[in-house]
């Protein structure tokens, strides 16, 4: 009986070396209705992603609904054990823009809100960015930027050295085929702080973006949004809700026969990256004053011959998005 209990531990042993272990990950954030999906999507996959923190900006709506709304998701996924920190609550040059008729007057239209139970860590986000990432392992870090990136461009500029703590960015921002969505070039994370968005760039870190090519692909149906509702429990009924109600802006706008959940993209890319699809490219940011501020400039065709910088995203799986989204809310509350 020993040899096959022995044979028994050898194998679980190699099967539990080779699964692959969490993805230590930072998530930057302007909750934000499509953010809050984000959130619930992230927090309900313990197994694949170790959220360290949750760093918030100004961006959706201002920092104190943002922060709120941060905590707000992370109450309703009985997620305390999640530090939330505020971060900057204006861009870097320009001044603030929020996207209220989007998300709402709070950021989360669809729900209630109120103030939670937990409140936010003590410190700032930038840095506890420049804490974090100064003395992490070298090449360990993955950040989710689902919002303007005006956190950690102060927090490099500050230590421009911490890009050794970091594995990759993973950003949802950026168009180019699909045009833009807050001016007909420029999409709304980059407009609203182009030249934090240079400064990431410009410090040569491993970079994804998930631009509204994509996340103009992977829209919400009446099936799809059936299938969330059938998993029927307050989480699914939150996502249900705020969805509801926010689809129909981009739904009326656009003439689309669904609405985008931007942020929860950059989520699953990172929970399954086998759903999406891109290519190597050189992109730079427009932070010129003027019709095309803010335009990410992809290089798709390598027109330019400059060194590819960005994993530029622009095919994604909708229904096994959806699919993942459902099957990942079935383990909240």
């Amino acid at each position: 009986m020993l040899k096959p209990l022995l044979q028994g531990i050898a194998f679980m042993a190699t099967a539990t070396t080779l699964q692959a272990a969490p993805i230590d990950l930072i998530i930057d954030t302007d909750p934000g209705a499509d953010d809050v999906v984000a959130l619930f999507l992230a927090m309900a996959s313990p197994e694949d992603l170790n959220i360290r923190a949750i760093t918030t900006v100004a961006g959706n709506v201002r920092l104190d609904k943002t922060s709120r709304n941060a905590r707000l998701a992370r109450e309703w996924a009985g997620r305390e054990d999640i530090p939330v920190y505020a971060g900057a609550g204006r861009p870097l040059v320009r001044a603030p823009i929020y996207a209220a008729e989007v998300h709402g007057e709070e950021g989360l239209t669809g729900v209630q809100v109120h103030e939670p139970k937990a409140p936010l860590a003590q410190g700032n986000a930038v840095q506890y960015l420049v804490d974090t990432l100064g003395t992490a392992k070298p090449h360990s870090i993955t950040l989710a930027m689902l919002g303007p990136q005006t956190n950690l461009a102060l927090a490099l500029i500050q230590r421009p050295d911490i890009v050794k703590g970091i594995k990759q960015v993973v950003v949802m921002g950026g168009a180019h085929f699909n045009g833009g969505n807050i001016t007909p070039a420029a999409e709304f994370n980059l407009y609203a702080d182009p030249h934090a968005a240079e400064v990431v760039l410009a410090s040569g870190v491993p970079l994804t973006y998930l631009p509204l090519d994509v996340t103009h692909k992977l829209l919400t149906s009446d099936a799809r949004l059936k299938q969330l509702a059938a998993v029927n429990n307050q989480a699914s009924k939150r996502v249900v809700d705020i969805l509801n109600a926010y689809i129909t802006h981009d739904m009326d706008l656009y003439g689309m026969p669904g609405g985008p959940v931007h942020d929860a993209s950059v989520i699953a890319y990172l929970l399954k990256p086998e759903l999406f699809s891109g290519r190597r490219i050189h992109v730079s940011i427009d932070s010129r004053e003027g019709p095309t501020f803010g335009q990410t400039i992809a290089d798709w065709y390598g027109v330019l011959k400059q060194p590819a910088n960005v994993l530029w995203v622009e095919q994604g799986d909708a229904q096994g998005l959806f699919d993942l989204l459902s099957a990942r809310l079935a383990r909240l509350e």
